[in-house]
């Protein structure tokens, strides 16, 4: 078997979501691949749906189930156990793919010889092969036979891992999984999988579509999901030292947990929770202090971030209480102006 798509499910019945995303890697030009859908305890007919793939479909489509909910770690874990291919392919149940990704990137590992290779993706609102917002994940300056330079740039941006195939020998070797029962798998998994390879190339085209609707997980900001972006933040740093990655990347790790663990969360975590805690404030900015204390050194910090966002992070290391205030206060402003404007527009 050449490849081996697993596809995680929960809870996506609705809408035709997980037809419409079955139906487009059943129509993957490919040669040699399964799709293996791996149910994970869903309570709204998904498994139903895949039973129902599986048997019409015997020949590319099997169905295995977790015993508990482990959200997409958990699924894509046991995924991996069960594979037969020799690549790897990890899809989200809701989002689809031109007819050609798979092919174009098998095509390109075995021109190059490279062990993992990828594409972009488009974002698309609708259920539609209809061009969407094409989105750059990976550069050429990342590609090739990897060395320190191309590995410092993917762990700051190791792009996204469903539009990626992966060497299976490669997995097995290090014994690669992913983070269990917590939303962001992800953002731990994705910068230490890509330094355990080799060699990276890219077709640069946008094969994948990522489907955005109100259901998608990032519509949905909670307390208990910026919860999991803070451990899987940490488990980023003890996977980087258990692999010998911490010291020779310590500024790129630095970067990339700051951005994951507190900018987007601490950003994201005040404009989309009308309560906000000041216990959970403080704990970003305890765990900052505690893993790197000095990121707003870190040169690529320094960079990425425009003087309003590092004078709202510097008052928040200060004080939650007086950023929270001042936060508010800034954007109440803001609010207040925009009304005036029209008013006399």
């Amino acid at each position: 078997m050449k490849l081996t798509i697993i596809v995680p499910v929960y809870n996506m019945a609705a809408g035709g979501k997980l037809e419409y995303c079955l139906n487009s890697l059943l129509a993957q030009t490919a040669e040699d691949y399964e799709i293996l859908c791996v149910d994970d305890v869903s309570t709204d007919g998904s498994y139903q749906i895949l039973k129902q793939y599986e048997e019409r479909h015997p020949e590319k489509i099997r169905v295995l189930q977790t015993k508990e909910n482990g959200r997409q770690g958990a699924a894509r874990n046991l995924g991996i156990r069960y594979a037969k291919g020799e690549w790897l392919g990890f899809f989200d149940s809701d989002d689809f793919a031109a007819s050609d990704m798979y092919e174009k990137l098998l095509r390109k590992a075995e021109e190059t010889g490279a062990d993992v290779t990828g594409c972009q993706y488009q974002i698309t609102g609708k259920q539609s092969m209809e061009p969407g917002r094409v989105v750059v994940n990976n550069t050429e300056e990342q590609t090739g036979i990897l060395g320190p330079a191309q590995y410092k740039l993917l762990m700051k941006r190791p792009g996204s891992m469903v539009i990626k195939i992966y060497k299976k020998e490669v997995i097995d070797k290090y014994g690669l999984r992913f983070p269990e029962k917590v939303f962001y798998e992800d953002n731990c998994a994705a910068p230490v999988w890509m330094l355990h390879f080799k060699h990276f190339e890219l077709v640069d085209e946008p094969l994948y579509y990522y489907y955005q609707h109100d259901a998608s997980t990032v519509h949905h900001i909670s307390l208990s999901k910026c919860e999991d972006r803070l451990t899987t933040g940490k488990m980023l740093v003890e996977w980087c030292k258990k692999a010998g990655f911490y010291e020779p990347y310590k500024q790129e790790l630095e970067y990339r947990f700051t951005e994951l663990y507190y900018v987007n969360t601490l950003f994201s975590y005040v404009v989309g929770k009308e309560r906000v805690k000041i216990g959970f404030l403080k704990k970003m900015e305890a765990g900052m202090r505690e893993e790197f204390p000095d990121f707003q050194r870190n040169p690529y910090y320094i960079q990425a971030y425009d003087e309003e966002q590092k004078r709202l992070i510097r008052c928040h290391m200060r004080s939650s209480v007086l950023f929270l205030i001042y936060y508010r206060a800034l954007n109440g402003y803001r609010e207040v102006r925009r009304r005036l404007r029209e008013k006399f527009r």
